[in-house]
């Protein structure tokens, strides 16, 4: 099934969780993997929007369609859960701290002792949220939801823990210890697992490439789906 009268709604790169003014949690993602599956979304898609972390600016400029810029991980909830809609194909491909510090100091912390211990909070879990929103809400029905697991060891088991939990219709898995699958790269590697217990593995291509390939199984899940 086309996505053509979907509206594909595509997260990428990290969030940043904020300890003082001049130091945050964060991670090494890019934001190429999410631009890449916005870019293909765009090409076939009713609408498709980009909600992305803190990128370089490389990275959306020129994009022919809407981008929503977010700094935290709550920030990043609050984006997502404000364009979905029924029928919509959500592509969780940013990357969001898990945790945040308890509390943010209003000043730069100084460098006083030889340890520093900073208390964190667990951050809302956003897949979790839509699962709980699309159950309980009429209105989003029909969503499709693709998550993505970038992990770096018991790589299916963790992969095929996270479709099954968070209630995800697909599953890109990311094994970030291969070579040339990592973070900031120009390609990857991916093994997609569906709900129904399909598999479909990607090998080192560029992200273009994989965004194109992710794409195609989406549109055939869907078809699946309405047969």
């Amino acid at each position: 099934m086309s996505l053509r009268d979907r509206k594909v709604i595509v997260t990428g790169g990290p969030t940043r969780e904020w300890i003082d003014p001049v130091r945050y949690i964060s991670n090494a993602s890019s934001g190429k993997m999410g631009a890449a599956l916005a870019d293909a979304a765009h090409e076939r898609s009713a609408e498709t929007v980009f909600i992305h972390g803190p990128v370089d600016g490389s990275i959306i400029a020129g994009r022919p369609y809407r981008t929503v810029a977010v700094e935290s991980t709550e920030d990043l909830l609050d984006a997502v859960m404000g364009e979905l809609r029924g029928g919509a194909v959500l592509i969780m491909a940013a990357a969001p701290a898990d945790y945040r510090p308890a509390e943010r100091s209003g000043l730069k912390i100084k460098k006083k002792s030889d340890e520093l211990r900073i208390d964190l909070v667990k951050n809302p879990d956003i897949l979790k949220t839509v699962a709980s929103r699309k159950a309980a809400d009429p209105s989003l029905e029909g969503i499709f939801v693709v998550g993505f697991a970038a992990e770096t060891h018991d790589v299916e088991a963790y992969a095929l823990t996270k479709l099954k939990e968070k209630d995800l219709d697909m599953i890109c898995l990311n094994d970030v210890a291969k070579e040339g699958a990592g973070f900031s790269t120009d390609t990857n590697i991916v093994v997609v697992f569906t709900r129904g217990g399909g598999r479909l593995d990607f090998p080192l291509m560029t992200k273009k490439e994989l965004a194109a390939g992710i794409l195609d199984k989406i549109e055939d899940e869907l078809g699946t789906r309405n047969q």
